[in-house]
């Protein structure tokens, strides 16, 4: 993308999505880090955006008391560090713009930054102090604006840890800073400044549960912080040409702040995910930002849960067609080739089918049920009966050509009474049994040679028969016998007609309990994995809520640091609960996958025996 272009638009209060930009995302296969910029308008988010995309000028910088940016802007470049991904670099409308007039407005943007991001960046001006924490009034509300289960029940209990699962990093940038870094005659990072911003204060008065809510707010939401102070990057009178300037004109130490913060957002700001761990694609984030902007639209509260699913379930489809296309494509060549035998054909079938499984497994998610693994399954059976079929109906094309050529000068034969003298079976005999030994002899004729044979003697039978008994060389007797052996061979290739289709029908059996082991193989490796990414998102959210704990004993908040410590228990048996639930579901799907299988091997053995 050579340059920004709006994913958001905000017209008179109204957000919407633009298609321009949603039909960019929809294109993009690679995973994503999304970092958004948030704060209020005029204080150089934008500024930002530029230096991580590594441009000099992009996102709207602007040089007035006007905010320049509306809606929400999106640059997609590719990842200076992590290759095959994309970072995508959200721009957002400034807060507290006194033009709009609608705190309403902010809100949702800055919930959707959030919905959004791996990382978000607070871009503020000055000092930490309690009025720029006041700013960040809209994390109060999110609870309000965003829900992460459709389900009523409990809806508040553990909403903090809830959010924390799915939550952004947070990274709060302090533009045009002057002031010392110190505490007490001691020398302080950028993140203890931080952090000694959002002490909370000890008491419980109505001023200071009202000074230490939006902290506790902040803490419990934003668990994993970061801070970079800024000094000035130039005089204020060439502010307003900061897009144009060279990087030597701007002073040393805020080049040196800027390209700290751009190496830690590239080497630290993780692929975006969902609830569950999973990684999104820029295409599946393209359906989340028309499902949070629409049910935003719509006057709705926008919900994690069924985002994802609604996601999951355009991705799973997605994911069918591309292992069903994966399938067909590589069938193609065998299908150039046709008729071929049954085993050739079967190898194409399973490594095929094979590749397409890994197709869906890399693309699908949350398929609780598998039902769409199933329906790719289903898909494959069918494309693959039809292919079956069309190599028999060319094997029977071929070989019934095969046989009218070579029968050409017998049959010519028989319309000129060549047959109808004295000796004359002995020679339609002779004729009758070349045409045989070299129909046998010619390669490749597919899995249909011994049928259409079959029913080539089976046509002639009548036509030998009245030979036979016009031949008066021959005696009684030996009518008899030739009668016999012709009635003998007739039978012995309809027992090969019949050993042809049993030997196709176990071959297609057997590559029914093969895919059947292989789906259930594959079903349990990706619900392992899902499990993996599950405990993994919960273990980092725990650590989190750890170390918090840790840090009010070390302050001296004891009740607090009590109250979050059976928080902390009651998430744990809140997970063990939801891991146990799980298991057995994945156990009853697996069990109910194996019941099918042995039912059908089992209607497959009783097909053979027939």
């Amino acid at each position: 993308m050579d340059s920004p272009m709006c994913l958001v638009k905000n017209a008179d209060g109204e957000l919407c999505v633009e298609p321009e930009a949603i039909d960019y995302l929809m294109g993009l296969k690679q995973n994503v880090v999304v970092v958004s910029v948030v704060g209020l308008y005029r204080t150089g988010k934008s500024y930002l955006m530029n230096k991580l995309a590594q441009k000099r000028s992009g996102f709207a910088l602007g040089a007035t008391i006007q905010s320049k940016t509306k809606g929400i802007w999106m640059w997609c470049v590719p990842h200076p560090e992590k290759t095959d991904h994309t970072l995508v670099l959200l721009d957002t409308e400034g807060l507290g713009d006194v033009e709009k007039g609608d705190s309403k407005n902010d809100a949702w943007i800055f919930s959707l930054a959030i919905l959004l991001s791996s990382t978000l960046v607070y871009n503020s001006r000055g000092t930490i102090d309690n009025d720029a924490v006041e700013k960040l009034q809209y994390v109060n509300d999110l609870t309000e604006r965003i829900k992460v289960k459709s389900s009523t029940v409990d809806e508040e209990e553990g909403e903090g840890t809830q959010f924390m699962q799915f939550f952004p990093n947070f990274v709060w940038t302090v533009r045009d800073f002057t002031l010392q870094l110190e505490i007490d005659g001691r020398e302080i990072t950028p993140d203890q400044y931080l952090e000694n911003s959002l002490q909370l204060k000890k008491g419980t008065s109505k001023k200071i549960n009202d000074y230490n809510f939006l902290r506790e707010c902040i803490r419990n939401f934003f668990p994993s912080r970061k801070c970079f102070v800024f000094p000035s990057p130039t005089t204020p009178d060439n502010m307003h040409r900061l897009d144009s300037m060279d990087e030597a004109e701007l002073s040393g130490s805020f080049r040196e702040v800027s390209d700290t913060f751009c190496r830690f957002i590239f080497q630290e700001s993780r692929m975006k995910t969902v609830i569950g761990g999973h990684t999104l694609t820029g295409e599946m984030l393209g359906h989340l930002v028309t499902t949070y902007v629409e049910t935003i639209a719509k006057g709705n509260v926008p919900c994690l849960e069924n985002a994802v699913l609604a996601m999951a379930k355009i991705e799973n489809q997605a994911a069918v067609n591309e292992g069903l296309a994966v399938y067909q494509k590589g069938m193609e060549d065998v299908k150039a080739l046709f008729p071929v035998d049954v085993n050739q054909l079967s190898e194409n079938h399973l490594q095929s089918e094979t590749q397409a499984t890994k197709a869906f497994m890399k693309r699908s998610f949350k398929d609780d049920n598998g039902e769409f693994l199933k329906a790719l399954a289903e898909a494959i059976v069918n494309h693959s009966d039809d292919l079956f079929k069309q190599n028999k109906d060319a094997s029977e094309k071929k070989c019934k050509a095969l046989l009218e050529n070579l029968s050409a000068l017998m049959d010519q034969g028989m319309k000129e009474g060549t047959y109808a003298t004295p000796g004359g079976y002995g020679l339609y005999c002779n004729h009758h049994d070349n045409i045989v030994a070299q129909y046998r002899a010619e390669p490749n004729k597919g899995v249909r040679a011994e049928e259409v044979l079959e029913q080539f003697l089976k046509d002639k039978s009548a036509e030998s028969y009245s030979i036979l008994q016009a031949d008066k060389q021959l005696t009684k007797k030996e009518k008899q016998i030739q009668a016999e052996k012709k009635k003998t061979a007739e039978l012995e290739q309809e027992k090969a007609a019949f050993r042809e289709q049993q030997a196709e029908m176990k071959r297609r059996i057997e590559n029914n309990r093969i895919s059947q082991e292989k789906y259930l193989k594959e079903m349990k490796e990706k619900m392992e994995e899902e499990r993996k990414q599950q405990q993994q998102e919960f273990n980092r959210t725990l650590e989190r809520r750890m170390q918090e704990q840790k840090d009010l004993l070390e302050k001296g908040h004891k009740e607090k640091a009590d109250l979050m410590r059976q928080e902390i228990e009651e998430i744990k048996r809140n997970n063990q609960l939801e891991r146990d639930a799980s298991t057995q579901n994945q156990k009853a799907l697996l069990d109910e996958c194996n019941t099918l299988k042995c039912s059908k091997a089992k209607q497959d053995d009783s097909c053979t025996l027939l």
